[in-house]
């Protein structure tokens, strides 16, 4: 998962050991599927939200990308960010904040993308009702994130889970149901999928697409 949350004093886990296991899970072959089906949407101004360690990059397609920003509270995940930014010839802006208060202009950003980060921020409907308002009148929200499963034995797991696993996994939430979350924050995907991909059911929800302000 992208990481994206609360401000504070990272502990030595979180600085030396935790960047490298979100890395591991973020480039697992079925993310990083997930990853080269929707990145390449991406077109000017773009803003990346949860940016992490930069997965993403090697994704866009650069003759379609105007400017990138990321912007991602985890500090210690921005040394990978830029290593990839060098590697795959794509310049990022990294901004060192949570996306509760981006730092950017109302209708700013032609695309905004967030991929694996609305499980980690604190508030993720005032991140998403940001993204709202930074985007470009017919701008687009690019999204791919795991979440709450229709399913209700599936659901048990995930409440029951979460909060241990938030803990290990730098405030993972794995029963956040995506879906609900952008119709409140004022958007409307046409084109939205949903389905398990492989791996621990509770886990591996998903939900993509792309989305525009109503």
């Amino acid at each position: 998962m992208d990481a994206d949350k609360n401000t504070h004093t990272p502990n030595w886990y979180e600085r030396h050991v935790l960047p490298y296991l979100i890395d591991l899970a973020c480039g697992v072959k079925p993310v990083w599927r997930q990853r080269r089906k929707l990145v390449p949407l991406a077109t000017g101004r773009v803003l990346e939200v949860g940016i992490g360690t930069g997965r993403n990059l090697e994704h866009y397609d650069r003759t379609q990308v105007k400017s990138l920003t990321g912007i991602d509270p985890g500090l210690e995940m921005h040394r990978l960010a830029a290593e990839r930014s060098h590697k795959y010839g794509i310049p990022v802006e990294l901004v060192g904040l949570s996306a509760e208060r981006i730092p950017f202009d109302d209708a700013s950003f032609d695309t905004v993308l967030v991929t694996y980060s609305l499980c980690t921020i604190p508030d993720p409907l005032a991140a998403l009702r940001e993204m709202r308002r930074v985007l470009k009148p017919g701008g687009r929200l690019i999204f791919c994130e795991h979440g709450l499963a229709p399913d209700a034995s599936v659901q048990a797991w995930q409440h029951r889970l979460t909060p241990l696993w938030s803990k290990i996994a730098g405030g993972c939430h794995l029963d956040r149901d995506i879906a609900q979350l952008l119709r409140d924050a004022g958007f409307r995907s046409q084109d939205m999928q949903t389905m398990y991909l492989p791996g621990p059911r509770p886990m591996t929800y998903h939900y993509w697409g792309t989305a525009e302000a109503v």
